[in-house]
Protein backbone atom coordinates (compact mmCIF):
# COMPACT_ATOMS: atom_id res chain seq x y z
CA UNK A 1 0.00 0.00 0.00
CA UNK A 2 1.28 3.58 -1.19
CA UNK A 3 1.37 5.89 2.20
CA UNK A 4 -1.45 7.84 2.97
CA UNK A 5 0.48 10.57 4.30
CA UNK A 6 4.18 11.15 1.90
CA UNK A 7 6.54 13.51 3.33
CA UNK A 8 6.21 16.81 2.69
CA UNK A 9 8.67 16.94 0.41
CA UNK A 10 10.99 13.92 -1.45
CA UNK A 11 14.13 13.36 0.26
CA UNK A 12 15.85 12.71 -3.28
CA UNK A 13 14.04 14.44 -6.18
CA UNK A 14 12.25 11.98 -8.38
CA UNK A 15 12.37 9.51 -6.00
CA UNK A 16 9.30 7.47 -5.02
CA UNK A 17 8.63 5.24 -1.98
CA UNK A 18 5.91 2.39 -2.44
CA UNK A 19 5.41 1.15 1.48
CA UNK A 20 2.74 -1.90 2.70
CA UNK A 21 1.07 0.17 5.60
CA UNK A 22 -0.28 3.33 5.96
CA UNK A 23 1.73 6.30 7.44
CA UNK A 24 -0.22 8.94 9.60
CA UNK A 25 -3.19 7.80 7.81
CA UNK A 26 -7.26 8.96 8.50
CA UNK A 27 -7.23 6.48 10.94
CA UNK A 28 -4.28 8.15 12.85
CA UNK A 29 -5.93 10.63 15.80
CA UNK A 30 -5.65 14.06 14.32
CA UNK A 31 -3.66 15.44 16.85
CA UNK A 32 -0.45 13.00 15.93
CA UNK A 33 -0.58 13.10 12.32
CA UNK A 34 2.22 16.21 12.26
CA UNK A 35 4.45 14.67 14.47
CA UNK A 36 4.06 11.32 12.99
CA UNK A 37 4.54 12.79 9.43
CA UNK A 38 7.39 14.64 10.82
CA UNK A 39 8.99 11.67 12.07
CA UNK A 40 8.52 9.71 8.67
CA UNK A 41 10.24 12.71 6.65
CA UNK A 42 13.07 12.23 9.08
CA UNK A 43 13.40 8.83 8.40
CA UNK A 44 12.53 8.63 4.86
CA UNK A 45 14.90 11.63 4.13
CA UNK A 46 17.93 10.02 5.94
CA UNK A 47 17.32 6.51 4.26
CA UNK A 48 17.14 8.29 1.09
CA UNK A 49 20.58 9.95 1.65
CA UNK A 50 22.14 6.32 2.09
CA UNK A 51 20.05 4.59 -0.36
CA UNK A 52 19.20 6.52 -3.81
CA UNK A 53 21.15 8.17 -6.28
CA UNK A 54 24.84 7.42 -7.39
CA UNK A 55 26.59 8.88 -4.75
CA UNK A 56 29.73 7.54 -3.68
CA UNK A 57 29.70 5.24 -0.67
CA UNK A 58 31.95 7.95 1.15
CA UNK A 59 30.08 10.78 0.03
CA UNK A 60 26.61 8.81 1.47
CA UNK A 61 28.94 8.42 4.51
CA UNK A 62 29.23 12.37 5.00
CA UNK A 63 26.19 13.45 4.13
CA UNK A 64 24.67 10.97 6.97
CA UNK A 65 27.49 12.53 10.04
CA UNK A 66 25.81 16.01 8.88
CA UNK A 67 22.37 15.09 8.78
CA UNK A 68 23.40 13.38 12.37
CA UNK A 69 24.85 16.88 13.20
CA UNK A 70 21.76 18.84 12.11
CA UNK A 71 19.85 16.83 14.47
CA UNK A 72 21.84 17.08 17.37
CA UNK A 73 22.14 20.96 16.98
CA UNK A 74 18.26 20.92 16.64
CA UNK A 75 17.95 18.90 20.12
CA UNK A 76 20.12 21.89 21.36
CA UNK A 77 17.90 24.56 19.90
CA UNK A 78 20.42 25.55 17.54
CA UNK A 79 19.79 26.04 14.04
CA UNK A 80 20.36 23.14 11.26
CA UNK A 81 22.25 23.65 8.23
CA UNK A 82 20.31 25.30 5.33
CA UNK A 83 20.20 21.87 3.58
CA UNK A 84 17.72 20.09 5.44
CA UNK A 85 16.25 22.98 7.44
CA UNK A 86 12.69 21.99 6.22
CA UNK A 87 13.05 18.65 7.66
CA UNK A 88 14.29 19.71 10.71
CA UNK A 89 12.06 23.19 10.89
CA UNK A 90 8.66 20.38 10.94
CA UNK A 91 10.93 17.77 13.53
CA UNK A 92 12.29 20.40 16.23
CA UNK A 93 9.08 21.45 17.50
CA UNK A 94 7.66 17.63 17.66
CA UNK A 95 11.61 16.84 19.86
CA UNK A 96 10.20 19.00 22.05
CA UNK A 97 6.61 18.98 22.63
CA UNK A 98 6.91 15.14 22.95
CA UNK A 99 10.30 14.85 24.72
CA UNK A 100 10.97 12.51 22.06
CA UNK A 101 13.71 9.90 23.35
CA UNK A 102 16.43 11.43 20.79
CA UNK A 103 18.79 8.39 20.81
CA UNK A 104 15.96 6.18 18.89
CA UNK A 105 16.63 8.99 15.90
CA UNK A 106 20.50 8.29 16.19
CA UNK A 107 19.57 4.72 16.01
CA UNK A 108 17.98 4.92 13.07
CA UNK A 109 20.76 6.96 12.03
CA UNK A 110 23.31 4.37 12.82
CA UNK A 111 20.87 1.88 10.73
CA UNK A 112 20.97 3.79 7.71
CA UNK A 113 25.29 4.07 8.00
CA UNK A 114 25.52 0.44 8.18
CA UNK A 115 23.40 0.25 5.35
CA UNK A 116 25.98 2.09 2.80
CA UNK A 117 29.45 -0.09 4.09
CA UNK A 118 27.37 -3.50 5.11
CA UNK A 119 26.04 -6.09 2.28
CA UNK A 120 26.16 -9.33 4.12
CA UNK A 121 24.91 -10.52 7.52
CA UNK A 122 26.57 -13.67 9.13
CA UNK A 123 23.25 -14.49 11.08
CA UNK A 124 19.71 -14.11 12.26
CA UNK A 125 20.82 -11.98 15.49
CA UNK A 126 23.42 -10.14 13.16
CA UNK A 127 20.30 -9.21 10.99
CA UNK A 128 18.17 -8.62 14.01
CA UNK A 129 20.64 -6.16 15.52
CA UNK A 130 20.51 -4.14 12.18
CA UNK A 131 16.46 -4.38 12.68
CA UNK A 132 16.53 -3.18 16.35
CA UNK A 133 18.10 -0.05 15.30
CA UNK A 134 16.25 0.23 11.39
CA UNK A 135 13.21 -0.26 12.90
CA UNK A 136 12.46 -0.90 16.15
CA UNK A 137 12.94 2.74 17.16
CA UNK A 138 9.96 3.67 14.66
CA UNK A 139 7.21 1.74 16.40
CA UNK A 140 8.89 3.03 20.47
CA UNK A 141 8.69 6.76 19.22
CA UNK A 142 5.07 6.08 17.81
CA UNK A 143 4.30 4.12 21.45
CA UNK A 144 5.89 7.11 22.94
CA UNK A 145 3.39 9.63 20.97
CA UNK A 146 0.82 7.86 22.13
CA UNK A 147 1.59 7.47 26.26
CA UNK A 148 2.46 3.91 25.96
CA UNK A 149 5.43 2.90 27.37
CA UNK A 150 5.24 -0.41 29.78
CA UNK A 151 7.56 -3.12 29.00
CA UNK A 152 5.46 -5.67 27.18
CA UNK A 153 4.17 -3.30 25.05
CA UNK A 154 7.75 -2.45 23.70
CA UNK A 155 8.28 -6.00 23.72
CA UNK A 156 5.49 -6.60 20.82
CA UNK A 157 5.96 -3.55 19.18
CA UNK A 158 9.89 -4.29 18.67
CA UNK A 159 8.62 -8.07 17.52
CA UNK A 160 5.85 -6.51 14.68
CA UNK A 161 8.57 -3.36 13.74
CA UNK A 162 10.95 -6.64 13.18
CA UNK A 163 9.25 -8.74 11.38
CA UNK A 164 7.96 -5.23 9.03
CA UNK A 165 11.37 -5.04 8.29
CA UNK A 166 12.25 -8.42 7.61
CA UNK A 167 9.35 -9.01 5.37
CA UNK A 168 10.28 -5.57 3.65
CA UNK A 169 13.85 -7.66 2.66
CA UNK A 170 12.46 -10.75 1.41
CA UNK A 171 9.87 -9.03 -0.85
CA UNK A 172 12.40 -6.85 -1.94
CA UNK A 173 15.61 -9.99 -2.41
CA UNK A 174 14.93 -9.31 -6.46
CA UNK A 175 15.66 -5.60 -5.75
CA UNK A 176 18.55 -5.98 -3.20
CA UNK A 177 20.45 -8.53 -4.42
CA UNK A 178 21.18 -6.88 -8.31
CA UNK A 179 22.15 -3.68 -6.03
CA UNK A 180 24.63 -5.70 -4.02
CA UNK A 181 22.86 -6.64 -0.68
CA UNK A 182 22.09 -9.90 0.37
CA UNK A 183 19.74 -9.63 3.87
CA UNK A 184 19.51 -13.74 3.81
CA UNK A 185 21.87 -14.61 6.84
CA UNK A 186 24.84 -16.75 5.47
CA UNK A 187 24.54 -19.65 8.63
CA UNK A 188 21.14 -20.39 6.71
CA UNK A 189 22.44 -21.07 3.46
CA UNK A 190 24.56 -24.31 4.32
CA UNK A 191 21.31 -25.82 6.01
CA UNK A 192 19.16 -25.79 2.55
CA UNK A 193 22.61 -26.10 0.51
CA UNK A 194 23.00 -22.56 -0.93
CA UNK A 195 26.09 -20.33 -1.64
CA UNK A 196 26.71 -16.51 -2.81
CA UNK A 197 26.59 -17.80 -6.54
CA UNK A 198 23.39 -18.99 -6.84
CA UNK A 199 22.21 -16.13 -4.61
CA UNK A 200 23.97 -13.50 -6.93
CA UNK A 201 22.23 -15.46 -10.38
CA UNK A 202 18.82 -15.21 -8.83
CA UNK A 203 18.37 -18.83 -8.93
CA UNK A 204 15.09 -19.72 -7.93
CA UNK A 205 16.11 -23.55 -6.71
CA UNK A 206 14.70 -25.94 -4.25
CA UNK A 207 17.64 -24.63 -1.47
CA UNK A 208 16.57 -20.86 -2.32
CA UNK A 209 13.01 -21.29 -1.88
CA UNK A 210 13.05 -23.24 0.79
CA UNK A 211 15.57 -20.62 2.44
CA UNK A 212 13.45 -17.95 1.88
CA UNK A 213 10.76 -19.79 2.99
CA UNK A 214 12.04 -20.62 6.39
CA UNK A 215 12.97 -16.93 6.68
CA UNK A 216 9.23 -16.04 6.04
CA UNK A 217 7.81 -17.99 8.62
CA UNK A 218 10.48 -16.61 11.46
CA UNK A 219 9.10 -13.39 10.44
CA UNK A 220 5.59 -14.17 10.35
CA UNK A 221 6.42 -15.40 14.04
CA UNK A 222 7.57 -12.36 14.82
CA UNK A 223 4.35 -10.54 13.55
CA UNK A 224 2.13 -12.68 15.65
CA UNK A 225 4.16 -12.47 18.65
CA UNK A 226 3.69 -8.70 18.75
CA UNK A 227 0.08 -8.71 17.43
CA UNK A 228 -1.63 -8.44 20.71
CA UNK A 229 -0.36 -4.51 20.56
CA UNK A 230 -3.32 -3.87 18.72
CA UNK A 231 -5.79 -4.32 21.67
CA UNK A 232 -3.28 -1.84 23.65
CA UNK A 233 -3.14 1.04 21.44
CA UNK A 234 -6.55 3.37 22.29
CA UNK A 235 -8.70 4.28 19.28
CA UNK A 236 -8.14 5.19 15.70
CA UNK A 237 -5.23 4.19 16.62
CA UNK A 238 -5.13 0.44 17.27
CA UNK A 239 -7.32 0.20 14.32
CA UNK A 240 -3.92 2.08 12.21
CA UNK A 241 -1.71 -0.83 14.01
CA UNK A 242 -3.98 -3.44 12.90
CA UNK A 243 -3.63 -2.62 8.84
CA UNK A 244 -0.06 -2.36 9.76
CA UNK A 245 -0.23 -5.93 10.76
CA UNK A 246 -2.43 -7.01 8.26
CA UNK A 247 -0.34 -5.20 5.93
CA UNK A 248 2.81 -7.41 6.51
CA UNK A 249 1.02 -10.87 6.84
CA UNK A 250 -0.65 -10.48 3.28
CA UNK A 251 2.92 -9.47 1.57
CA UNK A 252 3.88 -12.80 3.63
CA UNK A 253 0.50 -14.51 2.05
CA UNK A 254 1.62 -13.70 -1.49
CA UNK A 255 5.36 -14.37 -1.15
CA UNK A 256 3.95 -18.16 -0.17
CA UNK A 257 1.27 -17.90 -3.51
CA UNK A 258 3.65 -17.18 -5.89
CA UNK A 259 6.28 -19.76 -4.28
CA UNK A 260 8.37 -17.59 -1.81
CA UNK A 261 10.30 -16.87 -5.70
CA UNK A 262 10.99 -13.18 -4.40
CA UNK A 263 14.43 -13.64 -5.99
CA UNK A 264 12.85 -13.05 -10.00
CA UNK A 265 9.31 -11.67 -8.85
CA UNK A 266 8.19 -8.74 -6.04
CA UNK A 267 5.09 -8.44 -5.19
CA UNK A 268 2.80 -6.17 -4.12
CA UNK A 269 -0.48 -5.37 -2.13
CA UNK A 270 -3.48 -4.09 -4.77
CA UNK A 271 -6.72 -3.40 -4.09
CA UNK A 272 -8.37 -6.94 -3.44
CA UNK A 273 -5.78 -7.42 -0.94
CA UNK A 274 -6.77 -4.03 1.29
CA UNK A 275 -10.04 -5.26 0.97
CA UNK A 276 -9.14 -8.66 2.52
CA UNK A 277 -6.33 -6.43 5.38
CA UNK A 278 -9.54 -4.55 6.16
CA UNK A 279 -11.53 -7.95 6.85
CA UNK A 280 -9.15 -9.72 8.85
CA UNK A 281 -8.68 -6.20 10.63
CA UNK A 282 -12.24 -6.62 12.17
CA UNK A 283 -11.52 -9.48 13.73
CA UNK A 284 -8.38 -9.05 15.30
Amino acid sequence: MKTALSPPAPAIQGVSHYENFPVASFLCPPRLRPAIAAIYWFARTADDIADEGDAAPQTRLDDLAAYRTDLLATVAGLPPSPRWSAVFAQLGPVITQYALPVHLLTDLLSAFEQDVVKQRYASQAELLDYCRRSANPVGRLLLHLYGVNDAEALEQSDCICSALQLINFWQDLSVDIPRGRIYLPADAWGKHGVDEAQLLGLHATPGTLNLIADCARAASASMQKGAKLVKKLPGRGGWELRLVVQGGLRILDKIEAQGFNTLQQRPKLGGWDVAVMGWRALWM
